[in-house]
């Protein structure tokens, strides 16, 4: 038997992750897409356009507006608190949603490193996925090579469960994944 949601969430909140925050994204944001573009790894892990152009930049904002009406998911701007600066993107993917699971995803661009957004937004998100959607299970997939995500995702209670095998094409390359989890008894 399929798993089923309690209740909808059918609009996109507004998170806070102090001192950042969790919102939709906007066309001022366009800046932190282009950073994020010129990183040697987010556009090889995300949909961030590579090369980049401002008309590129200005498409892949409208995209993560649509993500939620289009069934796709939750996509986040990870923002400064002061300032409302956008640094970074988390996405709530809902594509297992069927089966009780969703996968949740990151990046923050490198001028935000080392101040806490990533582990601090993940935190706050996984815990709005679990109690507002009522998933049973949360996901989280980080390449073995990419030691800061591995720490983020432990320090904001992510469970590593075990190395998945050629697990996902990554820029056209079968590559190995740790698989995380959270579920809604773990500590958070």
């Amino acid at each position: 038997m399929a798993w089923r949601r309690r209740g909808t969430v059918d609009q996109l909140p507004l998170l806070a992750a102090s001192p950042f925050v969790l919102r939709g994204f906007r066309e001022d944001d366009l800046p932190a897409v282009r950073e994020a573009a010129a990183d040697p790894v987010i556009p090889r892990v995300s949909s961030v356009p590579s090369p980049y152009d401002d008309r590129a930049g200005r498409r892949y904002l409208r995209t993560q507006q649509r993500r939620l009406r289009d069934g796709f998911g939750y996509s986040f701007a990870i923002a400064e608190e002061a300032g409302d600066r956008a640094v970074g993107s988390l996405g709530v993917w809902l594509r297992d949603l069927d089966r009780g699971r969703v996968s949740i995803g990151y990046w923050v661009v490198p001028s935000a490193r080392g101040r806490g957004a990533a582990s601090g937004a993940l935190a706050q998100a996984a815990r709005w996925t679990l109690t507002e959607l009522a998933v049973p299970r949360l996901e989280l997939y980080v390449e073995p090579w990419n030691e800061p995500s591995l720490r983020t995702a432990e320090r904001a209670g992510f469970v590593r469960e075990g190395l998945l095998r050629s697990w996902e094409a990554v820029a056209g390359e079968r590559r190995d994944m740790w698989m995380f989890s959270l579920l809604p008894d773990d500590p958070v």
